[in-house]
């Protein structure tokens, strides 16, 4: 699976390659996975202008809109699919509760950290926050759009991300490779694949904790991805959907012609 060493895209990821049943793949070059896009400039970067991203899907709240705006590549169509718009999560955003959306600040007070976090709380909180990307109705509405994005016929390399480009962008990651085939193995192998570049894209702001005396295991629940996050969504859907099929038929919304035509385009 392509990775490139674009310093101006954070964990930018081509699923292309990516096995799925019947001896078959992810075509290449059409299915591109980030972290935010607020300092891309296809200009000085030949590699990212080369990927010729035609459709930007950016599923973060609006305050991570207003802070940091996409930077878009030229001649590309954006489509806002605010995951958490209407989540409880999302409005506790002001106050820093948000851990997804609001890294920053959730790092920022190690003893509040610790009061709100420690003690295992930051890993149950990220698998709350996995489970209601599966159940919330603003994250089924994003996902939605994703997918019926990718069904366009003129959708062209299309490029999802959140701001690190690990937890929402990693389940619309899963979901898709699901959809089109892959084991629950090879999915979970790619989720947790996106670890090291997220760890070292963060680096400062997980150093700059741990030496205010923050839990070095707070950072890496909240930083990081763990196989559990991606259990509690799975459960979830299975749980309220019975798969994903009529997850994403019934959840999402997509009817059956639009899966055949994302599975005709994307699967080599």
């Amino acid at each position: 699976m392509p990775q490139f060493d674009a310093s101006t895209i954070i964990n930018l990821r081509d699923l292309g390659g990516i096995a799925l049943t019947g001896d078959s793949a992810v075509r290449p070059g059409l299915l591109l996975r980030s972290g935010q896009l607020d300092r891309l400039d296809p200009a000085t970067d030949p590699a990212v202008a080369a990927l010729g991203i035609h459709t930007v899907v950016d599923l973060r709240t609006e305050h991570e809109r207003d802070e940091r705006p996409d930077q878009v590549p030229d001649g590309a169509r954006l489509i806002v699919a605010d995951v958490m718009a209407d989540s409880a999560a999302a409005r506790a955003a002001a106050s820093g509760d948000d851990v997804p959306a609001r890294l920053d600040s959730v790092l920022g007070s190690p003893a509040l950290a610790e009061e709100h976090l420690g003690s295992g709380k930051a890993e149950k909180l990220l698998c709350d926050s996995y489970r209601s990307f599966v159940t919330s109705e603003s994250a089924c509405s994003a996902y939605g759009r994703l997918l019926s994005a990718l069904a366009e016929p003129d959708c062209g390399p299309l490029l999802f991300h959140c701001t690190a480009g690990k937890d929402r962008t990693g389940w619309a990651a899963a979901v898709i490779l699901l959809l089109l085939g892959a084991d629950e193995e090879t999915v979970r192998a790619e989720y947790l694949a996106v670890n090291p570049a997220v760890r070292a894209a963060f680096a400062p702001l997980s150093d700059r904790f741990t030496a205010a005396g923050g839990d070095p295991e707070i950072a890496d629940a909240i930083l990081g991805v763990r196989s559990a996050y991606l259990t509690a969504a799975l459960e979830e859907m299975e749980r309220t959907y019975g798969g994903v099929e009529a997850y994403v038929r019934d959840g999402l919304g997509i009817p059956d012609d639009a899966v055949d035509r994302i599975r005709a385009r994307c699967i080599a």
